[in-house]
């Protein structure tokens, strides 16, 4: 394994045992702390969104970790999943919410420029950016009735 690919592999299990971690504690230590994080225009109870956001932290983490032939496809779902939760960061930054030390606008704020890396990271630890032509041959043989496999 060349020095790239093994950089990109470690980047990519460090990133699921991250999600992993914070999966986990979104549904255990700081269920709490998550909550008051939901931003306030959300019409879904904010125990329920904290539960289905860690749920879907501990599934990418796991994928991330444990399906390397499936990284591309678990990469796009990762960033995706990082876009879809940024609106919920901003909220943090609108509002003024305390969390997780993030007391002041300037912590919040900061904070915002975060969530773009982790979209990167997410996107280059899987080469999902890079191999994206060849997922979707993949998915355009699948829809001509041919049988596909799994990417590498």
């Amino acid at each position: 394994m060349d020095l790239h690919r093994l950089a990109r592999a470690t980047g990519r299990v460090l990133l699921g045992g991250t999600l992993l971690f914070t999966g986990v504690s979104h549904l255990t230590v700081a269920r709490e702390e998550f909550q008051a994080q939901v931003p306030s225009w959300v019409p879904v109870d904010p125990d329920l969104v904290v539960v289905l956001s860690g749920i879907a932290e501990v599934g990418l983490g796991a994928a991330l970790v444990a399906l390397p032939r499936w990284k591309v496809p678990v990469g796009w779902a990762t960033a995706a999943f990082f876009v879809a939760i940024f609106p919920g960061n901003v909220a943090q930054y609108v509002e003024g919410t305390d969390g997780f030390g993030l007391d002041t606008d300037q912590a919040r704020l900061t904070r915002l420029f975060f969530q773009p890396v982790l979209v990167a990271w997410a996107l280059w630890s899987t080469a999902a950016w890079r191999d994206r032509h060849q997922l979707l041959r993949r998915e355009g043989s699948v829809s001509a009735g041919r049988r596909s496999v799994p990417p590498r």
